[in-house]
């Protein structure tokens, strides 16, 4: 993989003077070197998380134990300069333990809110599905409104704030479903297949070079996190045409009358779809959303907030077919 070189690109050029996506570019093209030196393949993986950090959301990696979802999460933490924490899911985990708790200090004769793991800006959760309800539903409000109410008093997350959660999809044993509530509240479901032959032979290949080193060793840090919030507001000046706005509408809309599906999007994915249609455009160095922007980003974002119907589950129909045949009947404007 090359640098971006703005001279081979007469599109940057073009729209330079508006909109300066050069330092953007730069800094996805380091964080990608950063991660290529541990992660083989899983290219698409790393697009999708660093698009989430562009446009402020929280992604769901779902994966079957061993194909890097946690290290991948765990070594794009450490190339941005911000504080990390992560936190393992299990059955007996409370609320208190991610968010924090009120302890009653004896000197002062006061109770003083001890922080959770929580307060962080990049939260790693391994193995969301592993906890219950109550656990779940103490991260909607911080997932949406990044602050927690303990106590009568609010507490602001620091900023840029991320939750990174992994689920396995096989294992079902000592697992709660996540609720529809919660997955609207992840930009992307990013589903991470096997390598292919040769690339699991360049896993093993890295793996014997490591020697007595580790993995995030070899990461460094590239970016800060003033600088994430900087990127954001550039992209959020990206432009779209109001024909693409009606063609981002037209795609979750149908998804709402789609025979095929029990529960459609909502406006959140209209929302999900504009913010992560533009940072695409920004690492492609174009000022401007394209159609191409807007499909790219449509499966991640709906695949986790539609549900299939029964009979066409049972008939081995997945929401990623469904919401492809959507994307094909929408017409494309011109």
């Amino acid at each position: 993989m090359e640098a971006p070189n703005n001279e081979e690109t007469p599109n940057n050029l073009e729209f330079e003077n508006r909109i300066d996506l050069s330092e953007l570019q730069a800094c996805v093209f380091k964080i990608k070197k950063e991660l290529q030196k541990v992660i083989v393949g899983q290219k698409e993986m790393m697009d999708l998380l660093i698009v989430s950090l562009l446009s402020d959301g929280h992604v769901l990696i779902e994966g079957v134990p061993g194909v890097a979802k946690t290290i991948t999460a765990k070594l794009l933490a450490r190339t941005i300069d911000v504080g990390f924490s992560r936190i393992q899911f299990t059955p007996d985990l409370m609320p208190s333990d991610i968010l924090g708790t009120s302890v009653f200090n004896v000197k002062t004769s006061e109770f003083e809110f001890k922080k959770g793991p929580i307060f962080s800006s990049m939260i790693l959760i391994d193995e969301i599905n592993r906890a219950p309800a109550k656990t779940q539903a103490a991260l909607f409000e911080v997932m949406e409104e990044k602050q927690i109410t303990i106590d009568g008093h609010t507490f602001k997350m620091e900023e840029p704030f991320v939750v990174l959660a992994t689920q396995n999809p096989i294992e079902q044993e000592g697992t709660y479903r996540l609720p529809e509530a919660q997955l609207d509240r992840f930009l992307f479901k990013i589903n991470v297949e096997y390598p292919n032959a040769d690339e699991e032979l360049q896993i093993i290949m890295k793996e014997q070079a490591l020697e007595n080193t580790t993995k995030a060793s070899k990461i460094e840090t590239v970016i800060t996190g003033k600088k994430i919030i900087e990127f954001r507001n550039l992209v959020n000046q990206i432009k779209i045409e109001e024909n693409l706005l009606k063609y981002i509408a037209n795609i979750v809309v149908n998804t709402r009358s789609n025979s095929f599906l029990y529960l459609g999007a909502s406006p959140r994915a209209s929302i999900a779809i504009l913010g992560a249609s533009k940072a695409f455009a920004a690492i492609e160095g174009r000022d401007f959303v394209t159609p191409e922007d807007i499909k790219r980003a449509t499966i991640p974002v709906l695949e986790h907030r539609v549900i299939v119907t029964p009979e066409r589950e049972m008939e081995g129909l997945t929401s990623k077919q469904i919401i492809e045949q959507i994307i094909e009947a929408v017409e494309i404007p011109r």
